[in-house]
């Protein structure tokens, strides 16, 4: 597709794409998903995608200034979905708060790990577009449906396009301000956050509950009912089967069981589900190496085309190599001098030149295979699925080994060494989630006629926006809420479970307390979800059972896990419900619109709702109520009934829409 649009005259005139306004807008956007995507991460271990909202929020203001055109569209949906995904780097630095390493988040040196990784997981990614996009038949769900956003609202259609952009915005705003209103509610003990209870099962205990998170529900409306499902095997296999067999005999004349069911559960289950999950990683890692190391030299021999003076489309055109490579290498000088800046405060810094050495060419190395593990993950299930945090544990695990073997036979000091390793793994993790948005992103770029080099900018744009707008959103929550398992944690402290997690293994390698049966048993567990899934997907063709899903299952509380269940059974009965419907995708949509907008609405408020404990001193003033039973019904009915009448409205709102039947020329344009 050429890089213009045909107008009334017949003639041909460039389309705007990399522009001032659209790069200010992109930036506007990522300060709004940024913070609600650190919130969100921190809170619960989750992060949405933010491609498909910051598409509508684009067209909605774009649309008020002359000229705009999708591509211009699809700069702004790149800038703010590039800043959002680097929010997951926020499933490792706080790490460095919870073994006491870090008193807080220095704001240049939190910006420079977050932008250096983030640039690193742009280049990296860069080789992999050809073979993992235009020569793949990979489905990119998230690049798709943000194209078709894009699309719909696209300027150069008629009125009916418009009506529907405006639907759309209209359903993210309801389904914000709903959101938001249960979580104003829950803040002031109103309603409950969240119901569960710990009970006797056979010889032992467990607990079982579930979260009153609209957010939740949105989350599991996006991810499937696949991913629902495995999620609910994981829960049976941690808390009907693994939880009561090890808490077996000890509960015996004990009135009060939950506090031994909860020790159990994070000092023993959540490591078996830290093996399941890294088996289920290294299996996909086996699965896709032979296709990305084809992709990645089908890449260079395109780039030595180009070079040798080839005339190549416009949307053909990356980034020249030699440019990716020169910024890459210069890329380690910044990194270098960090590692010194980290090193230098230390107590291990006798050490630094072979630790600096060992963990340079590690980033380099392991970046490059994460930026192709993450980018084919993404193509295969969507940057909202892919699990990024399995990578990041497979990185602590990697650097963890290769750093305490180089300093077994040295002096050196654990507890640095714990904070080095993850200081490093935070680097490589910022290329983890930058390449699995990346190449998302990109595939949006495809269908749209879009000039990849300027979105591979805009992403470095969007990297260098969030890396600003991250550092004081985490001190902010720091300070509000403070993090489990630091020095001085209160009840209501956030549980930032992956950079806990990543943090416990950390800890376990270097000073060897790591209980590596319970990984074994995990890894175990993995290989035989590993073969039933892959049983199932050969013989129904329909079916599966991803592993990775029932390694989050059991790792998480159920009250996480049950209510994005929930969520996915929703989403499959909306989706069974459109798919009976005149024009069901464009309906469908209208789905996926509702559920970003709980994400949204509830993220927004714990971020503010942070700020007001932050300046009142640590209390939140909008505790007013008690809680309770009687909060806990409340919440239960309150839940239900908004979150049935939402999907009733937007139902509502799906058989008025544009994309009707009736109007034909609307629904070619957005095919």
């Amino acid at each position: 597709m050429a890089d213009t649009t045909t107008r009334a005259t017949g003639s041909a005139t460039p389309l705007r794409e990399l522009t001032l306004r659209g790069i200010i807008i992109g930036g506007l956007i990522t300060l709004i998903f940024t913070a609600a995507n650190v919130y969100l991460g921190l809170k619960v271990g989750l992060t949405f995608a933010t491609s498909i909202p910051a598409a509508v929020i684009s067209m909605a203001v774009l649309r008020r200034f002359a000229g705009h055109n999708i591509k211009e569209n699809n700069i702004v949906q790149t800038i703010a979905s590039a800043a959002g995904t680097l929010s997951a780097i926020i499933f490792v630095l706080p790490g460095l708060v919870m073994v006491g390493y870090w008193s807080g988040f220095p704001f240049w040196t939190t910006t420079a790990v977050t932008a250096i990784g983030g640039i690193l997981g742009v280049m990296y990614s860069i080789p992999l577009r050809r073979a993992l996009i235009t020569g793949s038949d990979l489905p990119y769900p998230e690049g798709v449906a943000a194209a078709e956003v894009l699309k719909v609202g696209d300027d150069n259609k008629d009125a009916a396009g418009h009506e529907e952009n405006s639907k759309g915005l209209r359903v993210i705003v309801g389904g914000a301000l709903s959101s938001a209103g249960l979580a104003l509610l829950a803040a002031t003990k109103g309603i409950a956050s969240s119901v569960s209870t710990t009970f006797r099962l056979g010889a032992g205990g467990t607990m079982l509950g579930t979260s009153l998170s609209a957010a939740l529900i949105g989350v599991g409306h996006l991810v499937g009912i696949s991913v629902g499902i495995a999620m609910l095997v994981g829960v049976f296999i941690s808390f009907i089967v693994l939880l009561p067999m090890r808490t077996a005999g000890q509960l015996d004349g004990l009135a009060d069981i939950s506090e031994i069911v909860q020790t159990t559960f994070s000092d023993e289950i959540r490591f078996i589900g830290v093996g399941a999950m890294s088996v289920a990683a290294l299996w996909t890692l086996v699965k896709i190496i032979g296709p990305v190391i084809k992709g990645v030299a089908e890449s260079l021999a395109a780039s030595r085309k180009r070079k040798s003076g080839e005339t190549m489309d416009v949307t053909e055109q990356d980034i020249p190599f030699n440019v990716v490579a020169g910024v890459i290498v210069a890329l380690m000088l910044p990194v270098g001098l960090l590692l010194y800046s980290f090193l230098s405060q230390s107590t291990i810094h006798e050490h630094m030149v072979l630790l600096i050495t060992v963990s340079v060419v590690f980033i380099l190395v392991v970046g490059l295979v994460i930026a192709s593990v993450c980018g084919y993950m993404a193509g295969l299930i969507g940057a909202s699925n892919s699990p990024i945090s399995s990578v990041g544990i497979i990185a602590i695990i990697s650097a963890s080994l290769l750093i305490a073997a180089l300093t077994a036979s040295t002096d050196a000091d654990p507890a640095s060494l714990i904070a080095y390793t993850l200081f490093t793994t935070a680097i490589v993790f910022g290329i983890a989630t930058i390449s699995n948005d990346n190449l998302q992103d990109l595939k949006t770029g495809q269908l749209v006629g879009a000039t990849p080099w300027k979105q591979q900018v805009a992403l470095v744009i969007g990297v260098i926006f969030g890396s600003i707008v991250i550092p004081p959103i985490l001190q902010l929550m720091l300070t509000a809420f403070g993090f489990q398992g630091m020095e001085g944690a209160g009840p209501d402290a956030l549980a930032a479970p992956q950079a806990a997690l990543m943090s416990s293994v950390a800890t376990g390698i270097f000073d060897s307390t790591l209980d590596w049966s319970l990984i074994w048993l995990g890894a175990g567990i993995g290989v035989a979800v590993i073969i039933v899934d892959e049983v199932l997907k050969a013989t129904t063709k329909k079916l599966s059972l991803p592993p990775l899903a029932v390694g989050m299952g059991m790792y998480l509380p159920s009250t996480l896990t049950i209510i994005i269940s929930i969520g996915g059974c929703l989403g499959l009965f909306y989706d069974k419900w459109a798919e009976k419907q005149a024009n069901g995708e464009a309906k469908k949509r209208l789905g996926v619109l509702l559920s970003t907008g709980l994400i949204v609405g509830e993220s927004l408020f714990g971020v503010l709702n942070a700020a007001i404990i932050a300046a009142s001193g640590g209390d939140s003033p909008l505790e007013i109520f008690e809680g309770g039973i009687t909060a806990n019904i409340l919440g239960i009915i309150l839940v239900v009934a908004v979150v049935a009448g939402l999907y009733t409205w937007v139902k509502s709102v799906a058989k008025k829409a544009a994309l009707d039947p009736a109007e034909p020329a609307t629904v070619t344009d957005a095919k």
